[in-house]
């Protein structure tokens, strides 16, 4: 009880950031609810003077509901749709991002910039923004303000891309009588699914093609998700080795991200419920709890960053998430024009 006690504030105040957060994250999609939050946290935090009585519960809202988020998000997975609407696009999925992690690595290296933030930007480039990131992040100890640079990062690149594509689509030639070449295109280089589903959804706007952009984009986005498994499992495994060459001994069960497991048995659990003919729809409130414990986590990682240190430390990152951005786009529009989509 008394360690119940101990979290209520943190929480109740990251609460009450997240409601109002989320709100306007469903009336401006493409900034998204995650961005409010920590924007919102982060001012809060300049007149926010003595936060030790919400410390505790601040921490376990970051860390512990941020993995619950990620485990939630499993049962948005249905793993026979994804994998058999994936296949055309998955050459496309693979390249990129390889592509983005190879940029984030060796600019991690050329220009010095910490090893958890360039982690964070490639799988949060590659990967699907927000949620990649939530999901690496337990993983590799990523602090607070590690996160929220990451997280600032790809929120920016993500608004660029939302209003920029669908012009970029067209001035490039893609097909404006079918969705399938900019669906692709949308739902591989595109990193957060809100910028995903805004630019493909003004695609369909725009040429009068229903949602059919719109479900093509989803389902590859959908399919970039899946690679969260093996990537915050190599992790894992590169952290294991790191403390053993460093310490001589670790714990892995302290290292090993066993809320990925969960995330993989949610998604087992979606897919065989679907194909015993219970509707998806069933599983929509846990998805949008999942969402929301993104906002929630990002409300307590706002309060907990220095805003004046991220703005000052924050150029090198918008560097390397530019060039894993021109990467990503590079590649996704060459394998489309080899694979003849494009």
């Amino acid at each position: 009880m008394e360690k119940i006690k101990a979290l209520l504030p943190g929480l109740g105040l990251s609460l009450v950031i997240a409601i109002p957060s989320w709100l306007l994250g469903q009336k401006f999609p493409v900034v998204g609810g995650p961005v409010f939050a920590i924007l919102i946290g982060m001012a809060l935090a300049l007149v926010l003077k003595d936060k030790s009585r919400f410390a505790k519960g601040i921490t376990f809202t970051s860390k512990k509901v941020l993995q619950y988020a990620v485990i939630l998000l499993g049962f948005g997975m249905n793993l026979s749709v994804v994998v058999e609407t994936g296949k055309q696009s998955l050459p496309i999925i693979v390249s990129t991002i390889t592509t983005s992690l190879v940029i984030a690595f060796v600019l991690h290296k050329a220009m010095r910039i910490p090893s958890k933030i360039s982690t964070l930007v490639g799988v949060g480039s590659s990967i699907c923004g927000g949620s990649a990131i939530a999901a690496t992040a337990p993983v590799i100890d990523a602090d607070d303000e590690e996160v929220a640079q990451a997280i600032s990062v790809i929120f920016f690149f993500n608004v660029l891309a939302a209003v920029l594509f669908p012009a970029f689509g067209a001035a490039l030639g893609f097909s404006t009588t079918s969705g399938e070449a900019f669906g692709i295109f949308a739902g591989t280089a595109i990193n957060d699914t809100s910028s995903v589903t805004a630019a493909a959804s003004t695609w369909d706007s725009l040429y009068g093609l229903g949602s059919a952009t719109l479900d093509k984009a989803v389902t590859v986005k959908l399919t970039r998700t899946l690679a969260i498994i093996p990537i915050t499992l190599v992790l894992a495994f590169l952290r294991t080795r790191k403390a053993e060459q460093g310490e001589g001994k670790v714990d892995l069960r302290k290292i090993f991200p066993f809320f990925i497991l969960y995330f993989i048995l949610a998604s087992v659990i979606t897919t065989v419920a679907t194909a015993s003919g219970v509707p998806a729809t069933v599983f929509d409130p846990l998805k949008t709890l999942s969402k929301f414990f993104i906002v929630l986590a990002m409300a307590a990682i706002g309060v907990n960053t220095d805003i004046v240190k991220l703005v000052r430390t924050g150029g090198k990152p918008l560097v390397l998430g530019l060039c894993c951005w021109i990467g990503i786009t590079g590649v996704s529009l060459a394998l489309q024009h080899v694979l003849g989509i494009w």
